[in-house]
């Protein structure tokens, strides 16, 4: 997963790269990203250089999600004789996460708990009230519960870290790209801006109760920041903001 190794200096990648041009080697790399032109959004040109022995690039197509769903679920539940609303399940997870794997990890627990509820009673279909009780299971922890009770800027400023990274493609930035987010969606809500000793402030807030992970450094626009948390729970638990 080239993304999670970038560093500032980009000394992993510098060697991870330059060990398939060394005499006599026999080492193919393969590198999984999430954007075509990572090596030229993020690569600094000594490693960008070592890009030159013969490389190629493989665009996979997106999977359709809501098939692989289906068909895994007609995998795991075979033989039983509870039915999924494998459609209203999907839909509903899918509104959270495009992770097909999250889906298949609530569509399992609320099979579990309709199972444990149909003990005393005749096995009935998995309906959307254990879906939706699988998912707050899921969902639900000390840091979600921490996002919506955050300030209005400190969720926006969470809103615009994931604009960031999808903007990047990379799982980390700086405040100041994240600053520069945060300025256009509140010009999209139409509230005043923060300024940027407001932005910091809240970057340290957030970094305090451990949803970023917030690098030290004296040159503030520069520190780099990370979520601590996946963003499938802060987009869970911003969803109705």
């Amino acid at each position: 997963q080239l993304d999670l190794l970038w560093t500032r200096k980009q000394n992993v990648m510098y060697n991870l790269f330059d060990w398939p041009t060394q005499k006599h080697s026999k080492l193919i790399i393969l590198a999984i990203a999430n954007t075509m032109d990572l090596p030229e959004r993020i690569m600094m040109n000594r490693v960008a250089s070592r890009l030159v022995c013969p490389s190629i690039r493989l665009l996979f197509k997106i999977w359709d999600s809501s098939s692989i769903v289906h068909s895994s679920i007609a995998l795991l539940f075979c033989g039983q004789k509870i039915l999924l609303q494998t459609c209203h399940a999907y839909f509903q997870v899918a509104a959270l996460s495009g992770d097909a794997r999250r889906c298949l990890d609530i569509c399992r627990r609320a099979t579990e708990i309709c199972e444990f509820a149909s003990q005393k009673r005749t096995p009935e279909i998995v309906r959307m009230a254990h879906v939706t009780e699988a998912i707050d299971e899921m969902f639900s922890s000390p840091y979600i519960n921490a996002i919506r009770n955050a300030s209005l800027h400190e969720q926006i400023f969470l809103k615009a870290i994931l604009a960031e990274f999808r903007r990047a493609g990379v799982e980390e930035a700086t405040v100041q790209q994240v600053y520069h987010q945060h300025v256009a969606l509140c010009r999209i809500e139409g509230m005043q801006s923060p300024t940027l000793s407001d932005v910091i402030a809240i970057c340290s807030r957030l970094g305090a109760c451990r949803l970023l992970l917030v690098e030290s450094s004296n040159k503030y626009l520069h520190m780099r920041v990370r979520l601590n948390i996946s963003q499938d729970d802060v987009m869970y638990a911003l969803k109705d903001e």
